[in-house]
């Protein structure tokens, strides 16, 4: 039988995902079967299973972990924000519509329950170890019904709970003892342990808060996680990541407003001398040596975004000097000559692109999520090395954009399905312009992708470093998950920890 334990916070950005992505791999580890949950999620990243399925991309971070592989009953519910106050709802891995947050909430009550408990039921029936995760605070004062994001889920599973607290935000043990004291007595009583996250002072100087909160609650104190330099998946960085080697060239990622899967670029920061760069507005693009548009939520909508705000007319100016400009999915759609979206699918009506590319974009009602496999076809200017090299990936977006086939980028079929290989993605390319998209989240992550456009930019820089080498993403992503269970078995009692999970509830 199933050993369940629910992970919480005391407000969002605690580090839940974090601890539960590290408790899933000090599992495994141990020699466990262990599965992430997270009942409900609002979440801009997502990621594809091999059925074709939507999660949020941090569940399939914690099964990757674990050693598993990712499904949609770890996510059951995932609500991807496209306006404000409007998500796309995606339940068990397929859309059902676009709806605001009092609208969600009525379908929530009326549908959801049984699809949460039925998820949970099936990973329960193969795992030695699942954890549960919450989704915000778990004392809900403003409602009599039970929180399925949170404890009400923990009800379900019998899970005992523990409690992770942010040290970096300030007014750590008010928060832990205002969340305790708010939270129903039957669900206080399952709150087994307390954690807190994100410590970056002297040990010592914690010894009296620590006493004094497990005397006021009665709940022991499990461990205090330190700030650590691990490189998880978690939120988008907002400036160049800090350390000693050069910076010989410069990428600027576009920050939209909706981005969307801003880990597809995390692989760059991973080479030695590249710096990575969030640009929100024109005038920060001073000096790149290539700009990425990224994936969106609201493609027409940032693109209206970037031209109001002097980002386009930036882009095409750099562009037209011999700056590399790449666009992935949302991004490569803006890139083209039109997008037209008859079925009011974000904006309606027809948008003019920004003319880099010769596509024509037009959005459907259906959403096409596959895993990919695949080559690069015969790509020109600055990235002709990348010729030949395989990719692995998957699509997530609404729409057909229509592009001449003898400029297409990359030729590719879906992987878990019967299918034929494709032209896929664009490029256009003449004595100074090097202008290429594509739709394929996580391309850069494989083996030499990444590493072979850097020196393309290296090069043209007249730079050649020796140190640079090919960077297998996925062995890179491996170390860190070790590096954070190895850093969680240090500050946290895993004795406390195995012995709350077996007592249960």
């Amino acid at each position: 039988m199933t050993k369940p334990i629910m992970v919480v916070g005391t407000m969002r950005n605690t580090g839940k995902s974090w601890i539960v992505t590290g408790l899933c791999r000090i599992f495994h580890q141990d020699g466990k079967s262990v599965a992430p949950f997270k009942a409900q999620n609002t979440a801009s990243s997502s990621f594809i299973t091999d059925t074709g399925e939507e999660i949020s991309r941090a569940q399939a971070v914690q099964a990757e972990a674990a050693d598993i592989e990712p499904t949609s009953l770890m996510n059951p519910v995932l609500l991807k924000p496209v306006g404000e106050k409007t998500f796309q709802v995606i339940v068990q891995g397929h859309p059902v519509g676009s709806m605001t947050a009092d609208t969600f909430q009525i379908y929530h009550d009326k549908k959801l329950g049984a699809v949460l408990r039925e998820s949970y039921e099936a990973l329960a029936a193969v795992y030695d170890i699942v954890i549960l995760e919450g989704a915000g605070n778990p004392s809900k004062v403003d409602s009599s019904e039970d929180d399925l994001a949170n404890m009400g889920m923990a009800k379900v599973a019998q899970a005992p709970g523990i409690l992770v607290a942010d040290m970096d935000r300030g007014g750590v043990f008010a928060t832990l003892f205002g969340t305790i004291m708010l939270m129903r007595p039957e669900e206080r009583v399952m709150i087994k342990g307390i954690i807190i996250n994100k410590f970056s002072g002297e040990p010592d100087s914690l010894t009296s808060g620590l006493r004094m909160i497990e005397e006021k609650t009665g709940i022991p104190v499990l461990g205090v996680v330190p700030m650590a330099n691990i490189d998880i998946e978690d939120n988008l960085s907002a400036s160049i990541k800090s350390d000693d080697v050069e910076k010989i060239i410069t990428i600027d990622v576009i920050a939209l407003p909706h981005i969307s899967n801003f880990t597809d670029f995390n692989a760059f920061e991973c080479i030695p001398g590249v710096a990575l760069r969030y640009i929100h507005k024109g005038s920060e693009l001073t000096d790149p040596d290539m700009i990425i548009i990224p994936g969106t939520l609201n493609t027409i909508g940032d693109l209206k975004w970037m031209r109001q705000n002097g980002i386009e007319e930036a882009i095409l100016t750099k562009a037209r000097e011999g700056v590399v400009v790449f666009g992935v999915c949302g991004g490569y759609q803006m890139m083209g000559e039109k997008l037209a979206d008859p079925y009011h699918v974000e904006e309606g009506g027809v948008l003019k692109g920004m003319g880099l590319l010769k596509t024509d974009t037009m959005f459907s009602d259906r959403k096409r999520t596959f895993r990919v496999e695949g080559f690069f076809g015969n790509v020109r200017g600055i990235f002709r090395q990348l010729k030949g090299k395989r990719f692995y990936g998957y699509e997530i977006h609404s729409g057909i954009t229509d592009f001449p086939t003898e400029d297409c980028l990359t030729h590719m079929r879906p992987t878990y399905e019967p299918g034929e290989i494709v032209p896929e993605g664009s490029q256009y390319v003449d004595d100074v312009m090097n202008v290429y998209g594509t739709f394929i989240h996580g391309i850069f992550d494989c083996e030499g992708v990444a590493s072979t456009m850097a020196r393309a930019l290296f090069s043209k820089k007249g730079r050649k470093p020796a140190d640079m080498q090919s960077v297998n993403y996925r062995s890179y992503k491996q170390e860190q998950y070790d590096k954070l269970a190895d850093c969680l078995r240090r500050h946290i009692d895993m004795e406390k920890i195995y012995k709350i999970v077996e007592e249960g509830l």
